[in-house]
């Protein structure tokens, strides 16, 4: 993956936002001002008349994306994860979700990737949240293509949607002939010993594992479950039929994120042994986003290790 072009899917969604603008009038575009960061002060100059910065103000913010939804337009809030899914958590819920309007919050600096930063930017519980709201669509691409690809499906799709989008940059997995779906996960690669179910910018570090374990003579599939609300069961199903062993790989808490859902899969209609790779019950620290992945164990050799000890208990499983 070394070799592999990178880019952050803040600015994918940055540039597909404005081609949407283009081509819908209703697209609007609203910012807590974090245009400079997420780049759509390039949407701003375009169409000054569509957009609207509030300033740190992210209730306010999605009140007003609520009212511009009852008219008839697109809005499309553009914020950072931890204060979309914290800060402004009652006003997306009871203004938003509740009425079920058609607003689309693109939250950049999700998970560890604005490392940095500090804990108080790195979103890390914000999927758990958004996915136990009633209504919402919740997605992570994986990198910059999916993104693009992401952002018209989700102006397609009739109401809230929540955009999870990376402050650092991602590997490159897709070309533009993506067939990008809401809510059907992406097979990147087929294997018959174990099933590795990532989302967001840990599919390309899922990949990186499932290469390293080829060498070691494990086949393992790569699922990129874009979609986590709704989740593709279908899918987490016909893979754990398929492999008898799954790993899940999240740029999140352990707790109520793509882990928990897929276990919550598996529990219900085909238990098989289960691993989980993603931040646990602790806050991260400030550092390099590579770094703590290696720290906190969410890298491609964790994810590795995880298949390992996956397949070790589905091999102990057949042996009784």
């Amino acid at each position: 993956m070394a070799d592999m072009p990178t880019y952050p899917t803040r600015y994918a969604y940055a540039e597909a936002v404005q081609e949407l603008a283009a081509a819908n009038p209703d697209v609007v575009l609203l910012n807590a001002d974090v245009a400079k960061s997420m780049r759509t002060n390039e949407f701003a100059e375009r169409f000054p008349e569509r957009e609207f910065n509030f300033g740190i103000a992210e209730q306010n913010m999605m009140a007003a994306a609520a009212g511009m939804a009852t008219v008839g337009l697109i809005p499309f809030v553009s914020t950072y994860a931890v204060f979309a899914s914290m800060r402004a958590c009652e006003q997306v819920r009871t203004m938003i979700c509740y009425p079920r309007l058609n607003v689309k919050i693109a939250a950049s600096h999700g998970g560890l990737t604005p490392g940095q930063d500090g804990v108080t930017h790195q979103g890390l519980e914000d999927m758990a949240l958004m996915r136990s709201l009633a209504g919402m669509t919740v997605i992570q691409p994986a990198d910059a293509t999916s993104t693009r690809k992401a952002v018209w499906a989700a102006a397609a799709h009739p109401g809230p949607v929540y955009l999870r989008l990376t402050r650092d940059p991602v590997p490159v997995l897709y070309d533009d002939s993506l067939q990008f779906e809401i809510g059907r996960a992406i097979t990147l690669r087929d294997g018959e010993d174990a099933t590795i179910i990532a989302i967001g910018d840990m599919v390309a570090l899922a990949v990186e594992a499932a290469d390293m374990l080829e060498g070691e003579g494990l086949e393992v599939g790569v699922l990129d479950m874009h979609t986590l609300k709704p989740l593709e069961g279908a899918a987490v199903v016909r893979a754990a039929r398929a492999t008898g062993a799954i790993v899940t790989a999240e740029n999140h808490t352990l707790f109520g994120g793509l882990g928990s859902a897929v276990a919550e899969v598996l529990g219900e209609q085909c238990p098989v042994p289960l691993s989980r790779v993603g931040l646990g019950n602790t806050f991260a620290e400030s550092g390099p986003y590579k770094e703590l992945l290696v720290k906190y164990r969410m890298s491609s050799v964790d994810i590795a290790a995880a298949v390992r000890r996956v397949v070790s208990r589905k091999d102990r499983v057949r042996s009784r």
